[in-house]
């Protein structure tokens, strides 16, 4: 029989969810209401006139082709941030996996990339790509690679994603981990005993009793994609060459502290908050559905 906690008085549950709720309420709900309350205003530079424009802001945002630009940018960087991490992530937790001896140090050095800050992981891969003093630039001449992601942008939207995808790596690969050692090994063994190779036992038993984390993953990278990055962009490339990796949190965060657009900062941060949850939902309802738990 399932025991359940009751409270002798009423107003105890309410005590012990406050500060929850007043976290809830400060860091989420109230950043929220004010990028809406600005995003139909205009200010000045200096916060001290400010007028109504309704949906003025929204308007010059659809209007302003460098703003679309930003839409494909970020369309491409999560998709292959996200698909690219949890790949890799996979692949190095079954060898995790399966190793017998030094186990214990790969997983460490799986693990540490998740301590960085991703402003730290931006500047050591810029350290590591940076076109005169380079380390990894250096070899990339010497193979006829002329590498400058200063210059070129599809250098740069590699550099990016490889940054963040090294940061991600290490999230993924603990939950891949630990999902692949809840699966039971007398399936594998059963399967093994069948007849069946190691890459069919993969995607026959492995992947699907996997797919909830999968799932839960692929969410989590989308948003991480989405938002997370900023410290990367910002110190690897500050959106450049041009507005080659400009994605939309970090023109976001440009229009409103560089050009000090307010208005369109608050509009564009409304629309970027509506686009995730939009694509939240949409994995909830329609891709959960694949997923078996």
């Amino acid at each position: 029989m399932e025991k359940r906690v009751v409270f002798r008085s009423s107003w105890l549950p309410w005590v012990l969810i406050a500060p929850q709720v007043v976290v809830i309420v400060v860091f989420f709900f109230w950043p929220a209401a004010q990028a809406l309350l600005q995003s139909v205003q205009q200010s000045d530079a200096f916060g001290t006139s400010v007028e109504w424009v309704g949906m003025d802001n929204f308007r010059n945002l659809w209007n302003d082709p460098t703003y679309l630009a930003s839409f494909y940018t970020t369309a491409v960087f999560s998709t292959l941030v996200a698909v690219l991490g949890i790949s890799i992530s996979l692949m190095l937790a079954v060898f995790a996996d399966r190793i017998v001896k030094g186990a214990l140090v790969y997983k460490t050095l799986l693990i540490w990339p998740y301590a960085v800050a991703p402003a730290v992981a931006g500047v050591l891969w810029l350290f590591m790509f940076a076109p005169s003093v380079g380390v990894v630039s250096y070899w990339l001449r010497a193979f006829g690679v002329d590498w400058n992601h200063l210059l070129k942008g599809d250098q740069a939207m590699t550099l990016v994603i490889m940054a963040a995808v090294w940061k991600q790596i290490s999230y993924n690969f603990l939950f891949f981990l630990a999902g692949l050692q809840s699966i039971p090994k007398s399936l594998i063994e059963a399967a093994a005993i069948d007849g069946a190779r190691p890459w069919r036992r993969f995607w026959t038993i492995v992947f699907p009793l996997l797919s909830p984390t999968t799932f839960f993953l692929l969410v989590i990278n989308i948003v991480y994609a989405f938002f997370d990055t900023f410290g990367i962009i910002d110190a690897a490339t500050q959106g450049g060459p041009g507005k080659d990796t400009s994605i939309l949190v970090y023109k976001v965060y440009y229009d409103g502290f560089k050009a000090m657009d307010l208005g369109g900062s608050a509009a564009q941060s409304v629309v970027l908050m509506v686009i995730v949850v939009v694509l939240t939902v949409v994995q909830f309802r329609f891709v959960e559905k694949k997923v078996n738990y």
